[in-house]
């Protein structure tokens, strides 16, 4: 299956390639088959970028506490926050995913819940894997509410090759983990941010697959107790 976000880009690529195989055609043989190898590899790399495989969620999915890998690629970050200013607004555990132009680019999400947060940013182009990236480049931002209360943000982030991001959610959709929401074109990463109380179980180095690999597992975050409500409590007893 091909994503629909490529079909301008593979058009366009489809009359280029054939313009260099014409040509290829009028020029003597050496020339003529280093033109036809040429059109046939940029017409191949582009149908292969702009692939949008089945994925099938796992089926601890349906119990809807799964946070799944929400693009294929390479875990780079694994750290905590101090502050999360956006949409947790407060601690949070960040998971960064890095996707190389090789990688499946159409994005999927990673928990169940409700948008509560959509906002775009124009930016820079600072390569993927920059410490700035998600703070500094294009980008998408879209926090959700998990049915546990649990507040989730992820963003798509463009990287120095990447000038084009799609995404579709909007504030009051329902989401399902593992439904597609967009693509980021040629070269990105994905930031995924939830507050401390969410088990993450991936590291640095891992390898995920969107929609696919559980990166950990959400549960309601624990009960703040009320100094008040105790003070009186132990006082009665």
């Amino acid at each position: 299956m091909i994503a629909r976000e490529g079909y301008i880009i593979i058009g366009i690529t489809f009359v280029i390639a054939l313009v260099l195989a014409a040509v290829g055609f009028l020029m003597p043989p050496g020339w003529g088959w280093l033109l036809f190898v040429l059109a046939a590899l940029v017409l191949g790399f582009t149908l292969y970028f702009f692939r949008d495989p089945h994925r099938q969620p796992p089926a601890e999915a349906a119990e809807g506490n799964l946070l799944l890998a929400p693009a294929d690629g390479k875990v780079v970050v694994v750290a905590d926050v101090e502050r999360e200013p956006l949409y947790l607004k407060g601690p949070a555990k960040q998971i960064s995913i890095f996707l190389s132009p090789l990688n499946v680019h159409v994005n999927r999400v990673p928990a169940d819940g409700i948008v509560e947060y959509e906002n775009y940013v124009p930016g820079d182009y600072l390569v993927a894997w920059h410490p700035k990236a998600s703070e500094k480049n294009e980008r998408s931002e879209l926090g959700i509410r998990h049915p546990s209360g649990t507040k989730i943000l992820f963003k798509q982030i463009a990287g120095a090759v990447a000038r084009r991001i799609v995404y579709y959610p909007k504030v009051g959709d329902q989401l399902k983990a593992g439904e597609r929401f967009g693509i980021v074109k040629f070269g990105s990463r994905m930031d995924v941010l939830v507050p401390p109380h969410v088990r993450v179980d991936v590291k640095v180095g891992d390898r995920v697959t969107a929609g696919l690999t559980i990166m950990g597992y959400i549960s309601p975050p624990e009960p703040v107790a009320d100094p008040g409500r105790v003070h009186t409590e132990s006082v009665s007893s």
